[in-house]
């Protein structure tokens, strides 16, 4: 089994700063890309930026400059550094993982997410 666990949500005020974290764990063979996402209710879950194991970072427009992706391929771990953050930055965060376990071929893994809200 393999579980994907977000961590560090929570409320900050608009200019404030949050850092998440997510960790994967169980019967991992190979951990290769991952990413995060963030969904507000009625609208689809829109990709933040990724993480490849080689530890090169992509950012989508709305949190490039703002955001920072890092990973640590020992603990299994990715975080987000999450600066300057606007309202609209409000919403649940999830972190994808693909991951090869027990087959050849590698499956994705989502989190449970985590709630960040950034409001005054």
């Amino acid at each position: 089994q393999v579980q994907v666990v977000e961590s560090g949500g929570g409320l900050v005020q608009p200019g404030g700063s949050l850092r998440l974290s997510c960790v994967a764990s169980g019967r991992i063979f190979m951990l290769h890309d991952m990413g995060w996402y963030r969904q507000v209710p009625g609208k689809q879950r829109e990709f933040l930026g990724s993480i490849s194991r080689g530890g090169t970072a992509d950012y989508s427009d709305a949190v490039k400059g703002r955001f920072t992706i890092s990973r640590d391929n020992a603990k299994k771990m990715m975080y987000l550094q999450m600066n300057n953050l606007k309202p609209e930055d409000t919403g649940v965060y999830y972190c994808k993982a693909r991951i090869v376990s027990d087959g050849m071929l590698p499956g994705e893994y989502w989190g449970q997410g985590t709630q960040v809200t950034v409001s005054s």
